[in-house]
């Protein structure tokens, strides 16, 4: 008898253990399906803000920023705040010409969930003094963090230009600036 209780035994100890590693397989292929999924609602979320910005509706794109995101433009300070975000996009916004937008190549989830990061290429049009058709492509990378309400805020968002810096001024060029 003992050695049917001990057979008995093993067979659900070994039921008890595929129980568990099915439970496991599950919960992966779960969160799998879940970061899928939430790389899904931030390229979405990231083509709407990107339409929002090419549309210059100024409170929709600026809805996307936390309240303490950090904004750091080519050729600035960082902006802090959303009040710094919302004057930087009203400033591009009255540029002459101002168009364009971004798009995502890159979404990448932490494994927490309230964590992910978007990369991207951005192309901004605008005219510059003289009336000429102006065109700025390069990259960005904004953080987005999980709110306590369940949405997606932008905590930081860096973009800069993959045009060629400007010649430094040279010593004639100077001397007319003083003139």
């Amino acid at each position: 008898m003992s050695r049917s209780c001990s057979r008995w035994t093993t067979q659900l100890r070994l039921l008890a253990l595929l129980a568990l590693l099915s439970l496991a397989a599950a919960c992966q292929t779960q969160t799998a399906a879940d970061t899928q999924a939430l790389e899904t609602t931030l390229r979405n979320l990231d083509a709407e803000w990107s339409k929002a910005a090419g549309a210059k509706d100024l409170e929709k794109t600026v809805s996307f920023y936390s309240d303490d995101a950090l904004v750091m433009p080519s050729n600035s300070p960082v902006l802090r705040g959303k009040a710094a975000a919302r004057a930087m996009w009203q400033s591009m916004f009255s540029m002459p010409g101002f168009g364009g937008g971004w798009k995502a190549t890159k979404v990448e989830v932490a494994e927490s969930g309230d964590l992910a990061y978007i990369t991207g290429n951005y192309e901004i049009n605008e005219t510059d003094a003289s009336g000429k058709p102006k065109t700025d492509k390069g990259k960005y990378l904004a953080v987005m963090k999980k709110q306590a309400d369940g949405s997606w805020k932008c905590v930081a968002d860096m973009f800069n230009t993959d045009l060629p810096a400007a010649a430094p001024a040279t010593a004639d060029t100077k001397s007319d600036e003083v003139k």
